[in-house]
């Protein structure tokens, strides 16, 4: 569901712009220190700003807010002084989010942006704000909806701070798109339901999509997908869209291909999932949300590189035409593997898609995107994904652009000593990882790394991070579309 906050840049004075708008808020930052910053909203208030936040031991720290009322124009108004921290780029997202979840409920909020702020900061502002207006309701809309229009009030004005608002919205519109596919219930999202979105969205953004069926998928060896798909009566699809800078974006730097797992229901397959490990399993295609939500942008922001974004689409289900522990596939390209778990699918479904952009595509850089292992989860909880790499440049350049981004990683290590886990005694390697070994996501990407050939590889579990449990910040319960922000700020980089 679309953001439907309308969010723009305003010049003046921040009461003037609430006058205007008849916003029932108006915000102004605050920063660390002992004195607050002098703003004109604050004239009518019987005491200083300075008492105002010693009253509520306020420290001017990101995301933390105190209000009091004031008279601007001919009606009263509430007053927020948020803070802003050192008004780095992630204090500003944080900043944002908590205005604009205070801004619940009203029509418009006017909010004055922090003096000589940096434009990747205010960009950070625009995004914050704006994911946290995000909603996705089937039924019944919220009792309280987001706020109606946030005016950013900035010292240049909003022509000059124009591309830094649009670079946040942006991002923020992305990320949304990823939130809502991965949100929407697996009765209505079926692998054909996630190829005909991605068409749509190649159709309003410039992208060229070819969609490969369950016969073209066995005619072409994608062994993974069809015994993935096969116990499902709703057959797997691979996507693929592609992106070409064009004009005035330049003849192309690069060819990266993004690889996402697109597994739209997983119930485990035979190795059936408890029912409280299946409640969250709509979201098991988050990775191939979040490649579809990057390549939707890529033109809007005039990317330079190449990009290909391939979907692994398929839906993992108990029947008897299900694969079944014991059985050898082969992938995409000859290689096969040994299914001992039916529930470790995802892996099996981005090998074929892994082998066919290294056999076929000719990339320069692959990165790989997958709500794959639960010990990920374990091992990094919910705020970091799991970063795998055989190139230690590519890994240092995904890290940094997570932590501008929000969406952090960190890196662990392909232990060579685990490769001896996934040997197979009938087939090339296994698909579980076994002997005593431990390090679920670890055998998890050297399963992975046997089909990338030698080209520089990423791949990143976000298993923890793909979804959440409740609103933190700019994060919404439920998808979050995390690595939609880090890919694009890597792209743009």
């Amino acid at each position: 569901m679309p953001i439907e906050t309308r969010l723009h840049g305003a010049g003046g004075t921040v009461s003037q712009t609430a006058v205007d708008l008849d916003a029932e808020v108006v915000a102004v930052p605050v920063g660390p220190g002992p004195v607050a910053p002098a703003t004109e909203a604050a004239e009518s208030l019987p005491f200083t700003l300075d008492e105002l936040l010693a009253l509520h031991d306020a420290k001017g720290e990101p995301g933390e807010i105190t209000s009091a009322q004031v008279r601007l124009g001919d009606r009263v108004r509430e007053l927020l002084l948020y803070g802003v921290g050192e008004a780095a780029p992630a204090d500003l997202r944080k900043a944002g989010a908590a205005l604009a979840r205070r801004g619940k409920g009203r029509t418009a909020l006017a909010a004055a942006a922090p003096a000589g702020v940096s434009a990747a900061a205010l960009a950070a502002f625009a995004e914050g704000a704006l994911l946290a207006c995000y909603e996705f309701k089937i039924g019944k809309p919220p009792a309280k909806r987001a706020v109606g229009t946030l005016a950013v009030v900035t010292e240049a004005g909003p022509v000059a701070d124009a591309p830094a608002i649009e670079l946040g919205a942006t991002r923020a519109r992305a990320t949304a798109l990823a939130r809502d596919l991965a949100n929407t219930p697996s009765r209505e999202k079926d692998p054909s339901w996630l190829a005909g979105e991605a068409e749509r969205v190649a159709a309003e953004t410039g992208l060229t999509v070819r969609v490969r069926g369950e016969k073209e998928l066995a005619d072409e060896g994608f062994g993974g997908l069809v015994a993935v798909g096969g116990g499902s009566s709703r057959p797997p699809r691979l996507i693929e869209l592609s992106y070409e800078p064009r004009g005035a974006e330049g003849a192309p730097e690069r060819h990266v291909v993004l690889v996402g797992k697109g597994i739209t229901f997983d119930t485990g397959g035979l190795s059936l999932k408890p029912n409280e490990g299946m409640k969250t399993m709509k979201t098991d295609m988050a990775g191939g949300a979040a490649v579809i939500a990057v390549l939707s942008a890529l033109r809007g922001l005039g990317v330079r590189a190449r990009v290909t974004g391939l979907i692994a689409a398929a839906e993992n289900m108990p029947s008897g035409s299900s694969m079944r522990p014991g059985d050898v596939i082969t992938h995409y390209g000859g290689r096969t593997s040994e299914v001992l778990n039916t529930d470790a699918e995802g892996r099996l479904v981005l090998a074929d898609a892994l082998a066919y952009a290294d056999a076929a595509l000719d990339p320069d850089v692959v990165v790989d995107v997958a709500t794959l292992t639960g010990a990920a989860k374990v091992a990094l909880g919910l705020r970091h994904a799991a970063l795998f790499s055989n190139d230690d440049e590519l890994a240092a350049a995904l890290t940094r652009a997570g932590t501008a981004a929000g969406d952090l990683v960190w890196r662990l290590p392909l232990v060579a000593d685990y490769r001896a886990a996934i040997d197979s005694d009938v087939a090339d390697i296994n698909n579980i990882g076994r002997g005593g070994y431990g390090g679920g996501s670890i055998t998890a990407a050297l399963f992975l790394r046997e089909f990338v050939g030698e080209r520089p590889w990423a791949h990143l579990d976000i298993a923890g991070p793909g979804r959440a449990t409740s609103d933190d910040a700019e994060i919404t319960r439920g998808a979050t579309g995390f690595g939609t922000r880090l890919l694009l700020d890597w792209l743009t980089a």
